[in-house]
């Protein structure tokens, strides 16, 4: 495969993540409310979920998804419900004191990181950039196991870990200015509208 292609497909991709989606937008908020370390267990997660949709892409999972498409649909309407309930969680959470949070547990990892693939497999965005975009810029008979394994997949973790890291560092620099209850509140409803309008275009999707 052509350095070109590969090249081409890392800045259309740090584009497309560059634009504020769902996965950002909770990122950002999950970044500001739980710290920097639960927003790198999140941006992980969104990793992994990027990685899922270009294996479909790749491998052509797109003919076993017909093959087997009850459970890719009780996948997607899984998603589309996460996604409901991340809104609602947003949308209802309380102000917190930045500086009396405790240190994240565990559990709050696991979560993180649930969300932030779940996020991924319902995002729009995703999928149309992995099913539609990338092959306009990679000509994917070019490429194997091996090009997708020590090409395709690092490339992707590297640009997402960038972009997201951005992402996660500017929130942390803005974060006193987002202690305010009317900042946070701004900020959980805008991480809500974005989760019900990346539901609602999943939903038109499938009517």
């Amino acid at each position: 495969m052509d350095i070109t292609q590969v090249l081409a497909y890392m800045v259309a991709l740090a584009i497309a993540a560059a634009i504020p989606g769902p996965g950002i937008t909770a990122l950002v908020a999950r970044s500001v409310n739980s710290g920097a370390s639960t927003g790198f267990v999140m941006l992980f997660g969104l990793i992994l979920g990027d990685l899922t949709y270009l294996s479909f892409a790749v491998f052509g999972l797109a003919l076993l998804a017909s093959s087997f498409s009850l459970l890719f649909v009780l996948v997607k309407w899984g998603a589309l419900c996460y996604l409901c309930y991340l809104a609602y969680c947003f949308w209802t959470a309380e102000h917190q004191s930045l500086d009396s949070q405790a240190e994240p547990k565990k559990k709050d990892y696991m979560s993180a990181a649930v969300s932030g693939y779940t996020i991924t497999l319902g995002n729009p965005k995703t999928i149309a950039f992995y099913m539609a975009l990338l092959p306009v810029v990679i000509d994917l008979e070019l490429v194997n196991i091996t090009t997708w394994a020590f090409v395709l997949v690092p490339s992707t973790m590297l640009v997402l870990l960038l972009v997201g890291a951005v992402f996660i560092l500017a929130a942390m620099a803005v974060r006193q200015a987002l202690s305010s209850k009317k900042a946070q509140t701004l900020l959980h409803r805008g991480a809500a509208t974005t989760m019900l309008g990346a539901a609602a275009s999943m939903i038109s999707r499938e009517v």
